[in-house]
């Protein structure tokens, strides 16, 4: 892996620090210390307006647009919807007797910008070197409130070194921002005015009429006058403030916004629900909802923090990790989902993937379990959206869709979009992880149960019967390696749907034995018949998973084994990523893989693969891998780690943690990699400590890197809370609150309680 850092920021274990302003990689800059709070999130974009490269970013979760494609035939997708940029609530232009900042042009020293992970605060600071000698220091602090969803705050801080006069700052609501990756702005003004003390507009977007209220209210000591500023899509105020050589100026702003995707509510109750709450905050103290902010963050480092000695880069790096993954998501707001970039930018268009369930879904079951029971509950949400898309592709049951804002399908690649199966699977063994990890019965009986049925109705109808095998199996697919197209029998796909089909028998079992009346209600409205339950006992049964019985490799598809071998060492690293650099169908003619497939299931399934047949398989696909999947390198140091290859399982493990804040891939400034942080936090866990949760019960085979001088994470586990120590010569599990658990450690059932238990750290193979 040809994976090499642009290192430029600081490293502090609880930060991210920048000093000094960096133009060309201001767009990483805005990633790297974006914002958010599960509800909205907004970049790191300078609020005063900047004319260089920038990205003006203010996204909330679930509000998107449309457009139509063209779609020539059935089952390709007519609409393309995607997550749309929203309201600038930060705007803020400043001048000084005619002089405006602008970063582009302006003169200053003294940059500084952080994160800091305990505060869940972004400060940026400098001196505005003025006409004639005048020096301004400013501070700008936002944070968006992890208690109150709805809620912005921004400080602007000016204190004059010396001089006194006036600054005039315009601030406001902007809806005119324009959508970088349509090249338009969606939006529309519906309403706005300024009452009682707060200035506000109602947006309304131009084809899926989603509708964002954004209301503030202002808090500025200083100032001397105010004046109402009305344009198009744009509401706000001039304000000009009294300035004192040495003292300081403060600007406090503070922002309330709510979108609306049904049309339950007319226009008028928005408006007046909106400045409800947005009067709420009047009166408001910034220091005591930044207090509140930071009490908020503090409960949270104490329940997930993961504490590493003696690599304070990694340090830094996975706490980079967890602040984002709670940012993005905390389970305040079912039906929410996590987009492949969260809310940090517009690449993949905010759309969620499979990888929720695959890579996201762990971090909050062992951190957040009610969070991942929102997660899972988008997908029952969105169930409607699954039954008609199975339809559309000739099938019964429900098929979920690859990329999705609202459930319905959002990815106009015919072939990721009607030939990856395999998103209903993952879903699947989510509703397994998550309830095997919680015993959430409640969940798995009054939702799981019918999305199993549902999904596996799916898979029942889309395979096919092999004419010479008699086998079962899936034909014209594409499996988690997205280079190898149109295959047949992708082993990956066809051991996740044979799981499926004996899963959701096992749990039609269960219910039937445990909660027989409320399990012959849902059957009854189901239509779920015995026979139905013999076809899919049937067909797990006879489902064909291609394996050389000698080697024991499992092979990725049909005629993998025979393809032509690419020796992917020999491919210059000017030709990465090959998306950009080889024609299209030239990814399909060889053995080379994307990301893993194979090594998935293995690792999904790790109880049911003996340690032989894991060591063959790492030893033929690992070097068929590009990992042009950011993705991908975890898994395999996970696997890595289990098979014995310590320092090969480092070496893959080194950039997790620090993708975007080093920018390895060279696309941070398109927005934080949020699936690739979940599958960090997984890295560690996993990796190092060895954790394994696809049993009936947990397993622990911690080992730990050799630059490391000891690490300890926790995780919550069936209403128990534990806790993880690993030094140079022990491991040490202890229950820090709830009942005593039952654990595997080392191969060996050991039930752990508050003393703990403290097992000498073994070498795996």
């Amino acid at each position: 892996m040809a994976k090499i850092a642009d290192r430029y920021l600081g490293v502090d274990t609880w930060k991210v620090v920048e000093n000094g302003f960096d133009r060309d990689r201001n767009r990483v800059s805005e990633s790297i210390f974006s914002l958010g709070n599960e509800y909205m999130g907004v970049r790191a974009y300078p609020e005063e307006g900047y004319g260089g490269d920038s990205l003006v970013g203010s996204y909330f979760n679930g509000l998107f647009e449309e457009i139509e494609v063209a779609a020539h035939y059935k089952g390709i997708i007519r609409f393309l919807r995607f997550m749309v940029g929203a309201v600038d609530w930060l705007y803020a232009r400043i001048s000084v007797d005619g002089e405006t900042l602008d970063l582009a042009t302006s003169r200053f020293d003294d940059f500084r910008r952080e994160l800091d992970f305990k505060r869940g605060k972004y400060v940026r600071s400098f001196v505005w070197q003025l006409a004639g000698g005048r020096r301004l220091r400013l501070t700008f602090e936002r944070f968006v409130s992890m208690n109150v969803s709805n809620l912005g705050c921004q400080r602007i801080v000016f204190e004059p070194l010396n001089f006194s006069g006036r600054v005039d700052v315009r601030t406001g609501l902007d809806f005119s921002v324009v959508h970088e990756d349509q090249g338009r702005c969606f939006w529309q003004s519906v309403r706005h005015g300024r009452e009682d003390g707060v200035t506000a507009m109602l947006g309304k977007t131009i084809r899926t009429k989603n509708r964002l209220y954004s209301g503030f209210a202002l808090d500025v000591p200083d100032a001397v006058r105010t004046e109402l500023v009305e344009a198009d899509r744009f509401i706000g105020q001039d304000v000009t403030i009294r300035l004192t050589q040495g003292e300081a100026s403060t600007f406090d702003k503070f922002v309330f916004n709510c979108a609306e995707k049904e049309p339950s509510a007319t226009n008028d109750q928005l408006w007046s629900a909106g400045l409800r709450h947005t009067k709420a905050y009047v009166s408001a103290s910034y220091a005591d909802l930044e207090r509140r902010q930071a009490d908020y963050w503090e409960n949270v480092w104490k329940e997930s923090d993961i504490v590493i000695e003696g690599d304070p880069d990694n340090q830094q790096g996975i706490r980079f990790c967890i602040f984002n993954l709670y940012q993005t998501y905390h389970g305040d707001n079912p039906g929410f989902n996590i987009g492949a970039k969260g809310l940090t930018g517009e690449a993949y268009r905010g759309l969620a993937f499979w990888d929720t369930e695959s890579y996201c879904l762990p971090f909050y079951i062992f951190n957040n379990p009610r969070a991942a029971k929102s997660l899972l509950e988008f997908r029952y949400k969105s169930l409607p959206h699954a039954l008609e898309r199975a339809k559309e592709l000739d099938c019964a049951g429900a098929f979920y869709p690859i990329a999705t804002i609202d459930g319905t399908e959002s990815c106009d690649l015919w072939q990721h979009s009607n030939l990856q199966l395999h998103v209903g699977t993952a879903v699947a063994y989510g509703i397994r992880h998550y309830v095997g990890m919680t015993d959430d019965l409640e969940f798995l009986y009054g939702k799981g149960l019918e999305m199993l049925v549902q999904i596996s109705r799916f898979y029942a109808t889309r395979g096919q019967w092999g004419q010479k095998t008699g086998l079962y199996g899936y034909f014209g697919v594409m499996g988690p390696d997205e280079f190898q197209l149109m295959v047949n029998n992708n082993c990956y796909l066809n051991l996740m749907a044979k799981k499926l089909f004996e899963y959701t028998l096992e749990v039609i079992g269960r219910m039937s034995r445990e909660a027989g009346e409320a399990f012959e209600a849902l059957a009854g409205r189901l239509g779920l018949t015995e026979d139905e339950q013999a076809d899919w006992r049937l067909k797990a049964e006879k489902m064909k998973i291609p394996q050389d019985p000698e080697t024991g490799i499992y092979e990725e598809h049909d005629g993998f084994f025979d393809m032509p071998h690419l020796d992917i060492h020999s491919i210059p690293v000017t030709e990465f990523p090959l998306y950009s650099h080889w024609s299209y169908d030239r990814l399909y003619r060889y053995d080379m893989i994307k990301q893993p497939d194979v090594l998935m299931f293995l690792f999904l399934y790790s109880g049911d693969y003996p340690l032989a047949e894991k060591i063959a398989n790492y030893e033929y696909y690992e070097p068929r891998c590009i990992h042009e999947s950011s993705l991908s390198p975890s898994i395999h140091s996970i696997l890595a780690a289990e098979i014995g290859k310590g320092e090969e399982a480092y070496r893959f493990f080194e950039f997790a943690t620090r993708l975007d804040l080093d920018n390895y891939n060279r696309n941070t400034r398109e927005g934080l990699h949020t699936t690739s942080i979940a599958a960090a936090w997984m890295n560690i866990v996993y990796g190092f400590g060895g954790m394994r949760s696809d049993g009936d019960r947990l397993v622990l085979r911690p080992t730990i890197p050799a630059q490391w001088d000891r690490y300890s994470f926790p995780i919550s586990y069936k209403e128990s809370k534990l806790l993880v120590e690993v030094d140079k010569h022990q491991a040490s599990i202890k229950v820090v609150s709830g009942r005593p658990v039952d654990l595997t450690i080392y191969g060996q059932a050991l039930s752990v309680d508050s003393s703990g238990v403290t097992v000498e750290l073994k070498q795996l193979v």
